[in-house]
């Protein structure tokens, strides 16, 4: 499809969004892609509208042939039959070719419409923050996480023991100089 690759990064962007402080260079960076697509948007409807133009000239120019054959038919011209028989086969063949081809190319283009109208909702999600999945942690934050609040943990503890460790010596100290007055030194 078309907006594949428009819909992955789209996607991407989404999952990355984790923080809310990344919101706006991501809905930026989503806006960036949506107006990308909504060019691809617009050049499938030129191209959709140029395959109609040939659809309509090929029924025309078929038209035609039918026109011309009857006409040889109708005077006994076995050759010119012949000939608009060729001819006839030729573009009757094209129209069904382009039939399907525009046929292809609508079906594509309300995808892809769906695809941009789908992507437009997402982006105002994000813009108003009230996209779950922009919000929500994905599992490499929440690995990383846990792997932060471990080491916080960590250092917490080995500082609360860096200061039990310090009242300790510092009582020990305040004793031996209460022994050392007591003493007389």
């Amino acid at each position: 499809m078309v907006f594949d690759g428009f819909r992955q990064s789209f996607d991407e962007l989404l999952a990355r969004a984790t923080k809310p402080e990344e919101r706006r260079l991501v809905a930026a960076r989503m806006k960036d892609t949506l107006v990308q697509a909504r060019v691809g948007l617009a050049e499938m409807r030129d191209g959709l509208d140029k395959a109609r133009q040939r659809l309509a000239l090929e029924e025309k120019e078929l038209e035609t042939v039918r026109r011309r054959k009857a006409l040889a038919e109708g005077i006994n011209d076995r050759e010119t039959v012949d000939i608009a028989t060729k001819y006839e086969e030729m573009h009757a063949e094209r129209v069904n070719v382009v039939r399907q081809k525009v046929a292809a190319q609508e079906a594509e283009l309300t995808l892809a419409e769906r695809d941009v109208a789908e992507m437009t909702a997402e982006l105002k999600a994000v813009m108003n923050g009230t996209d779950s999945r922009a919000a929500a942690p994905s599992i490499g934050d929440v690995d990383t996480e846990e792997t932060n609040a471990s080491a916080l943990r960590d250092e917490i503890s080995s500082l609360g023991r860096a200061r039990a460790r310090a009242e300790a010596e510092s009582d020990a100290d305040r004793r031996l100089e209460e022994l050392k007055r007591k003493m007389g030194k």
